[in-house]
């Protein structure tokens, strides 16, 4: 018998979990996510693409800023979820909330669990280098992303993954976990595990201040930086002299050498814009004016001149 879902999500990378569990013939109920926000240009009010993909698929869609009054709790419970499935959503739940759903709350959360615990796991992961992560469907508690794990799959990060690369990966495999997990709950068979007390870290949310490109840092360390940040916020540099630079996006590198020292630090050391880091070297290979579209190193150097001995701030 099909189960009465609560689907809770807000960006991109929640919507193949509600489509998923759509196909599978469950009965999603209602649908929570955030409240339209100003954005682009215009700064109109937008909804979240989880608000669009209910709306296209006739689900009544609930935006509150907040889940800890009598009368949230009072609607949330009238939907009589069998289970709440949580993606991304962007709210701390109340103990009240989670406790609502017969089943409880499942939750979809892209890292290794307990590694990477946060809000920005998927950046976090490139950015510190690690060679693999996973989607995890877990059962929801009041700690942030503490619960039992029920499903896991191991996913790689290739060298030259970008961030955006690997979150629609994680995303699909997610997806995919997540509709085997209410199969088995729909048979009473969907078991968990605790995490484990060591190897926790904390995926904080990207801060601009991190953006800015350190070519003093080691090759290796810049490399997985850009790729961590690409496409956004996107990882960044500056050309030209005080009040006359141009800030300009990395989104694709490659690692030229890990060791050794060829020229001084942010130093252009040939015409394919492989850069001198504080060790090794790496080469630019996808980059972005401000106000302009995404570019291959050649594209933009037939318009913009960054000559052998240029130095990057």
């Amino acid at each position: 018998m099909p189960l009465r879902v609560m689907f809770m999500g807000t960006p991109d990378f929640s919507v193949p979990t509600l489509a998923a569990i759509l196909a599978a013939g469950h009965d999603v109920v209602a649908v929570y996510t955030q409240p339209p926000r100003p954005a682009g240009r215009g700064m109109a009010e937008r909804r979240s693409s989880v608000h669009q993909h209910a709306e296209a698929n006739g689900i009544p869609v609930h935006t509150p800023v907040k889940l800890r009054s009598i009368e949230a709790k009072a609607e949330f419970e009238s939907h009589r979820a069998d289970v709440a499935v949580v993606v991304a959503y962007g709210l701390i739940l109340p103990k009240a909330i989670l406790d609502a759903p017969h089943h409880g709350c499942l939750n979809l959360h892209a890292s290794a669990l307990p590694r990477w615990r946060g809000a920005a796991p998927i950046q976090r992961a490139i950015m510190a280098g690690d060679q693999e992560t996973a989607a995890m469907v877990m059962r929801m508690e009041e700690g942030l992303d503490t619960g039992p794990i029920c499903l896991a799959e191991v996913v790689p990060i290739g060298d030259n993954i970008t961030a955006g690369e690997l979150h629609d990966v994680l995303a699909a495999r997610g997806a995919g976990l997540m509709v085997r997990a209410l199969g088995l709950l729909e048979q009473g068979a969907l078991a968990s595990t605790s995490q484990s007390e060591s190897g926790v870290t904390y995926a904080a949310k990207i801060d601009k201040s991190e953006t800015h490109v350190d070519f003093s840092a080691p090759a290796a360390r810049v490399h997985d930086m850009i790729r961590g940040l690409s496409p956004f916020p996107g990882a960044w540099f500056e050309v030209g002299e005080h009040g006359k630079s141009e800030r300009i996006k990395v989104l694709r590198s490659r690692l030229v050498s890990a060791g050794g020292r060829a020229g001084t630090d942010g130093e252009v050391l040939d015409a394919d814009l492989t850069i001198a880091c504080g060790e090794g070297s790496i080469r630019l290979v996808e980059l972005q004016r401000a106000g302009k579209k995404p570019m291959t190193t050649a594209e933009l150097l037939r318009g913009f001149a960054l000559p052998p001995g240029t130095r990057l701030r």
